[in-house]
């Protein structure tokens, strides 16, 4: 993965840490993003999700309306990546838990 690190970025990862709330992350990124990136963000965890679960691509593909390239880039970073994606899944699954 290209290192981007700069101050920038962490200003910018850690205005997401300090939302509080559903309500704030929606207002935030629908001024950050366009509806359309907050979908292809939203589509590709819930492809690592489910393949994390052992889904086919034919299934995902199906279910998440994603191509099979996009589920294999998904794939790639879930299995060779930084683990940023099996950390977001698994602080998710203990925040249900909670619920």
């Amino acid at each position: 993965m290209a290192n981007f690190r700069s101050e920038s970025v962490d200003r910018l990862f850690q205005t997401f840490i300090n939302l509080e709330s559903l309500e704030e992350c929606y207002a935030y990124f629908e001024d950050l993003c366009t509806i359309k990136e907050i979908q292809d963000m939203s589509q590709r965890l819930d492809t690592a999700i489910l393949l994390a679960k052992g889904c086919s691509y034919q299934k995902i593909a199906e279910n998440v309306a994603v191509s099979t390239a996009t589920i294999g880039r998904v794939s790639k970073c879930l299995n060779y990546g930084t683990g940023g994606y099996r950390t977001a899944i698994q602080k998710l699954e203990e925040s249900e838990e909670t619920i």
